[in-house]
């Protein structure tokens, strides 16, 4: 049996959890900023392209990190999208029906559009992440028998997202990977026939860090992916706004679990430091007339992005600017970056 977690740990996870509702936050208000100020189809496209990018760089390795890369190519998809979305907190449903035929069901309440957001997210847009990720698994799997039937769209006005992996007798064409067939229904889910994670090698530690992750993910991938395809102009305007905007929503929430209440520009510099404690970035402080300098050593999330450009930055700009503003009126903040926007990222507040 394992150890009972401390007050340190219980403390620590609760941090990172409010590091994954604040990015959890973002992503989807960024798909909505993009909705509304450039219209559905630019919105469709951008999520068309944030999930076929994580579909590229996260499904196969995904697979073997799970244990389920030797299972059938439909059991092995559909087992995929229950047990990486359970990690992330995610609601979701899984039901073997043969080697060939396994459901995913992804009930409500949607993670992705949570709260009163999915009354602003359109058809097309769900339509588009399935395009993005559930369509391209045999691709990826080298099977390109392997398609993906969507039964039911919850932004439609159904009771949830669901479809079935089929493998057919013959390969599929591209647009034969993603079908609709609303007149068929997913079976009962019985948590008890479900697969699992083995506890041994996911502890509660790695589950807790893994959850935190699974909402920055999607901001790792999404912000490159804006300035790749609207500009590095339009994409810094609506990676700034977003962020503005969920900061100022989110900052009562974020500081009750980081212990900060709202007062003045020492006690939100002393918020940062913490923030950025709980998604794993060093920084320093150094005070001086009323006015705090956080020297932040590292930006983890962006570590490895190969075409990261320093629009990317502006998600923090906004973030931090709309923290500030929630903290209290007149609180600036200011950022100065390194070359190419990377590291040290230092923000002058006072």
């Amino acid at each position: 049996m394992t150890a009972a977690p401390d007050l340190a740990q219980q403390a620590q996870w609760q941090r990172w959890r409010a590091v994954a509702d604040l990015y959890h936050a973002y992503f989807t208000g960024l798909i909505l900023t993009v909705v509304t100020r450039r219209g559905t189809a630019d919105a469709a496209e951008f999520v068309f392209r944030v999930f076929r990018r994580q579909q590229q760089e996260r499904f196969l390795p995904g697979l073997k990190k799970l244990g389920i890369d030797h299972l059938p190519p439909a059991v092995a998809a559909a087992q995929y999208h229950y047990l990486s979305n359970w990690i992330g907190g995610v609601h979701v449903e899984y039901m073997y029906e043969s080697d060939t035929q396994a459901w995913i069901r992804y009930p409500p309440p949607r993670w992705i559009w949570k709260g009163p957001a999915i009354c602003g997210v359109p058809g097309d847009v769900s339509r588009a992440m399935l395009r993005g990720w559930h369509a391209n698994n045999g691709v990826a799997l080298g099977d390109l028998r392997l398609g993906f039937v969507c039964t039911k769209q919850s932004v439609d006005g159904q009771d949830g997202l669901e479809g079935y992996y089929h493998q057919y007798d013959h390969p599929l064409e591209l647009d034969q990977r993603l079908v609709f067939a609303r007149h068929l229904e997913a079976p009962m889910f019985d948590a008890a026939t479900a697969p699992a994670l083995p506890v041994a090698s996911w502890p509660k530690p790695r589950l807790e860090k893994a959850y935190r992750n699974y909402a920055m993910e999607y901001v790792r991938t999404a912000a490159p992916v804006m300035v790749q395809l609207f500009g590095v102009e339009d994409a810094g305007y609506l990676l700034h706004i977003t962020g503005k905007l969920i900061g100022m929503q989110f900052f009562d929430e974020i500081a009750a679990t980081l212990s900060t209440t709202r007062v003045g520009a020492r006690e939100f510099a002393s918020f940062l430091n913490a923030l950025l404690a709980a998604q794993d970035d060093a920084a320093e402080t150094t005070a001086s007339e009323g006015a705090f300098e956080i020297r932040q050593q590292s930006w983890k999330l962006m570590d490895d992005v190969a075409d990261y450009h320093r629009a990317c930055a502006r998600v923090l700009e906004g973030l931090f600017e709309g923290l500030a503003a929630g903290c209290g009126r007149h609180i600036g903040v200011q950022m100065r970056t390194a070359a190419g926007g990377r590291p040290p990222l230092v923000w002058t507040i006072g």
